[in-house]
């Protein structure tokens, strides 16, 4: 029994200390040493803890970039619209459309910042810069009711064109 216990306890500590290391190693090293990471610890016997961690320090993590969603990503919340509509000035037609604007405008933001350049998506952006001037950057309900049609337009030109352009979203 105390077995169990000392090896339950030495794998939680090794877990916790591997999150732990993890969670403090996500800044990029600017010195010049790129990709070398000092692992050392001031003790001289390591303990598993200290093993685990050195393993998951080893193990290269993806950086973190909080920047705009994949062009796939965007791309299926638009579709996620299309079976959807509204009655102009019912109460569901402001979600409607102000979720067809969301979802165009992160389209748009997701091709600008795709690795392949907004020139590879030159219908799609001038469709959706188009609307914005149409809207004037008015997003209110009514604004968006009133120009329902040339919303809806553009979500189904931009689908078509994906569609035909399969690549960019699977």
């Amino acid at each position: 029994m105390q077995i169990r216990r000392v090896r339950r306890t030495a794998i939680v500590t090794m877990m916790l200390s591997a999150c732990l290391l993890s969670c403090s190693t996500g800044a990029e090293d600017t010195s010049g040493d790129a990709g070398h990471r000092d692992t050392s610890r001031s003790s001289s016997a390591p303990t598993p803890a200290d093993a685990g961690a050195q393993e998951v320090a080893a193990s290269p993590t993806p950086a973190a970039s909080p920047g705009p969603e994949l062009v796939r990503d965007a791309f299926a919340g638009l579709q996620a619209t299309l079976n959807d509509t509204c009655t102009t000035g019912s109460g569901d037609c402001a979600y409607f459309l102000g979720r067809v604007h969301e979802e165009l405008m992160g389209l748009d933001a997701a091709m600008k910042a795709d690795p392949k350049g907004p020139g590879h998506f030159p219908e799609p952006l001038a469709w959706i810069a188009d609307l914005r001037t149409t809207l004037g950057g008015d997003t209110s309900t009514k604004n968006l009711e009133t120009h329902r049609t040339e919303l809806i337009s553009v979500r189904d030109q931009v689908n078509a064109w994906m569609q035909d352009h399969p690549d960019d979203y699977r």
